[in-house]
C-alpha cells in the first residue's frame, strides 16, 4: 500500500497498519467506544475552558479527507486550559467527520451508540513545544475536543461554515475564512469524559489528550446533505470519513460530572 491513505476500501482504515503499523500495535489509538458504566468520575478534573477569538480564523479548506478550518496559532488568541491538562494549548484547527446517511457518522460512540458526525478542534501544548509538529510527537502534545452532532433542528452556527463549501467543494481546494468564532459551536454545558489517545487519521500518533463532550449540538438532515456534498478525490462524494472505534488496552475514560 502507498501512504497515500483514505476510507476507500482499498487504502481505508483497515489497511491504514500497512504504511502506520502503530494503527494495530499502538497502546493508545483512537477513537473508543465510551462505556457510561464504565467511566470513572474524577473529582480532580478542572472545568474545561475554551476562549477562542474569532479574529483568529483564516482559511478553510478541503484537504481531501476532510473540511478543515484553519487558525492562527502565533500567539495566545484562541486557547483551551483547564480539563486534564497543565498550562495553555493553542487552537490549530477545526474539522468534521461524517457518515453516508444521518444514522451514523461519529468517530467516538456512546454506549455503542454513534451521532451523525463528530466535530474535533485541535490544539497543541504552546507552553512545552516550539511548534504544532513538534507537539504532535509528544504524548502530551495535543488536546483536541470532540463535540458530537446530532439530527435535529438546523444549526444557525454551522451556516456560516456551510456557505462557504461553494468555495472548497473539490479536493485541494482553499478560501479566506475570516472572522469566525468556533465557540459557537460548542454545547452550553462542556462536560467532558476524557483519556488519552491518538489522532484518528494517518500518522495517528498517540499524542492526544482527548475531551469528548457529553452534550452533542444539533445539525439537520439538510445541512448534513450539505456536507456530503463536497468530494473526495476523483469528484466522490466525500462521506463516511470516519475510523471505528478501536481497543482500549487497558486504559480507563474519565469524566468529570
Amino acid at each position: 500500500m502507498s501512504s497515500h491513505w483514505g476510507y476507500d476500501v482499498d487504502n481505508g482504515p483497515s489497511s491504514w497498519h500497512q504504511s502506520f503499523p502503530v494503527a494495530k500495535d499502538g497502546s493508545r489509538q483512537s477513537p473508543v467506544d465510551i462505556r457510561t458504566e464504565e467511566t470513572e468520575r474524577d473529582p480532580t478534573l478542572q472545568p474545561l475552558v475554551l476562549k477562542y477569538d474569532p479574529r483568529s480564523s483564516k482559511t478553510i479548506a478541503n484537504n481531501g479527507h476532510s473540511i478543515q478550518v484553519d487558525f492562527d496559532d502565533t500567539t495566545d488568541q484562541s486557547v483551551l486550559k483547564g480539563g486534564p491538562v497543565t498550562g495553555s494549548y493553542r487552537l490549530r484547527q477545526f474539522h468534521f467527520h461524517w457518515g453516508s446517511c444521518d444514522g451514523r457518522g461519529s468517530e467516538h460512540l456512546v454506549d455503542g451508540a454513534s451521532f451523525a458526525a463528530e466535530l474535533h478542534l485541535v490544539h497543541w501544548n504552546s507552553e512545552k513545544y516550539a511548534d504544532v509538529a513538534n507537539a504532535a510527537i509528544e504524548p502530551d502534545g495535543l488536546a483536541v475536543v470532540g463535540v458530537f452532532l446530532k439530527i435535529g433542528a438546523a444549526n444557525p452556527a454551522l451556516q456560516k461554515l456551510l456557505d462557504a463549501f461553494d468555495s472548497v467543494q473539490k479536493e485541494n481546494t482553499k478560501a479566506d475564512f475570516k472572522n469566525f468564532d468556533p465557540s459557537t459551536l460548542l454545547p452550553p454545558c462542556l462536560d467532558f469524559w476524557t483519556y488519552l489517545g491518538s489522532l484518528t487519521t494517518p500518522p495517528l500518533l498517540e499524542s492526544v489528550i482527548w475531551h469528548v463532550l457529553k452534550e452533542p449540538i444539533t445539525v439537520s438532515s439538510g445541512q448534513m446533505e450539505q456536507f456530503r456534498s463536497l468530494k473526495f478525490t476523483a469528484n466522490k462524494p466525500m462521506q463516511d470519513n470516519f475510523r471505528p472505534p478501536q481497543p482500549l488496552k487497558g486504559r480507563k475514560v474519565r469524566r468529570n460530572f
